[in-house]
């Protein structure tokens, strides 16, 4: 019976343990949870510390230590600590760096020879994550988990970065001379009153339920939902802008194929722009002059591009000179950032679903400055690896210009050709 009632007072004294300690725990430092649990052991008497223990979650070991450390107090012995320590010097875990001086060297060699691109670098061809560092410092005898690794990738000043665009590549000798050509070109161009467009590719977007980059104003916590995937659905496939864009009258024309990005497909949108809006603004051209890219479809390397301006050419009536930008330039060439910006702006956050919905979000772009653009769909399929023959470029009337002909040339109507 006395038995049963010295448990029940033990039971009772490690609740009010317990209850005191929750209380504390928040505000209590190291070194005070140590005292708190020493001079609960001592107040306890006999089996105080395996009951201090079981009512804090402390170990044993820490109980001991406090234990100690409060009869050290009692007794005038402890050494004396600032407010700002809770350890005596040298106490507590030490860090990596300390128990292994090569550590941090080691890392640095391993990181920076994937950076150099060291061919002996055990991370040869392989992305510098944390998991691929562990492993390597692993197969060097340093066991390092990924938290901790974070840590001294941070004090050997790396971080996580993306790429930035800033390096230009090898600049063409004539680089600013073709710019200053192309500016005086369209400048008697439009002094002329003869029509000059800027014309290129948009970046072919997938038709359905993706997720389209930017955001939209929608209802709190009513995302639209897209697909978890972006694979092509083999039965919308993909859609192609090609724009014309008039820079004269801040107009544009863009046709979205469904097929291919072919020199064949970009003429066609050109002759298109002047069936339906060209030759409304000008009743009488002279000639036309196209601004491109030097690449891509419309590339001045591209012979389908001059046997195909060479149709349209022969159709009109009238010469069509051409300007290619500097390669590497694109981003310069006009409708970048007067048309396909602002296109790119008016159907963000909105999942492209169906070519018509494509064409729609297309002819609603508008601008302060008062940009109109029209759209259409271009069902036709164009064809890719298209040849063209040595006889068939030599048919076509192409004159260079005196200022780098390879970039800058007119394509005459042969005199034969039908009216």
């Amino acid at each position: 019976m006395t038995r049963t009632k010295s448990m029940q007072e033990r039971r009772e004294a490690e609740a009010e343990i317990k209850a005191r300690y929750a209380s504390l725990k928040g505000t209590l430092t190291e070194r005070s949870r140590r005292l708190f649990a020493g001079s609960e052991a001592l107040a306890f008497g006999y089996g105080g510390m395996a009951a201090v223990s079981r009512a804090t979650g402390l170990s044993a070991m820490t109980v001991k230590r406090g234990l100690q450390e409060c009869q050290a107090i009692e007794s005038g012995i402890a050494p004396t600590l600032t407010p700002q320590r809770i350890r005596l010097p040298g106490g507590g875990r030490k860090k990596l760096t300390e128990k292994h001086p090569n550590l941090l060297p080691t890392l640095n060699e391993l990181v920076a020879s994937t950076t150099r691109g060291d061919p002996e670098s055990p991370l040869l061809w392989t992305a510098r994550s944390q998991r691929n560092l562990v492993e390597a410092l692993q197969e060097k005898g340093y066991r390092v988990s990924k938290h901790s690794l974070a840590k001294l990738l941070s004090e050997l000043g790396y971080s996580l970065q993306g790429n930035k665009k800033k390096l230009e590549g090898a600049q063409h000798p004539d680089r600013n001379g073709q710019f200053e050509h192309v500016n005086e070109t369209v400048r008697r161009q439009l002094a002329a009153g003869d029509p000059a467009i800027s014309v290129d590719a948009k970046k072919k977007e997938l038709v359905g339920q993706y997720k389209n980059g930017g955001r939209e104003l929608r209802p709190q916590g009513d995302p639209e939902c897209v697909n978890s995937h972006d694979f092509p659905d083999k039965e919308k496939g993909k859609a192609i802008p090609y724009g014309v864009y008039d820079l004269a009258e801040n107009e544009a024309w863009v046709s979205v194929g469904i097929s291919h990005d072919t020199a064949e497909f970009a003429v066609a949108t050109i002759r298109t722009w002047y069936r339906e809006l060209g030759q409304i603004l000008y009743p009488a051209p002279t000639s036309l002059l196209v601004v491109a890219d030097a690449g891509g479809s419309n590339g001045y390397r591209i012979r389908l591009w001059k046997v195909e301006l060479q149709k349209l050419a022969d159709e009109l009536q009238f010469p069509i000179s051409v300007c290619h930008l500097p390669p590497g330039t694109s981003k310069w060439n006009k409708i970048e950032h007067r048309l396909f910006s602002f296109i790119t702006q008016n159907w963000r956050g909105k999942p492209l679903i169906t070519h018509q919905v494509i064409v729609e979000l297309i002819s609603a772009t508008t601008t302060r400055s008062g940009l109109q653009v029209h759209s259409r769909l271009d069902e036709q399929h164009y064809p890719t690896a298209r040849r063209v023959s040595d006889k068939q470029l030599a048919d076509v009337h192409l004159v260079p210009d005196s200022w780098y002909g390879q970039w800058n040339y007119t394509i005459y109507p042969n005199l034969d050709s039908i009216i």
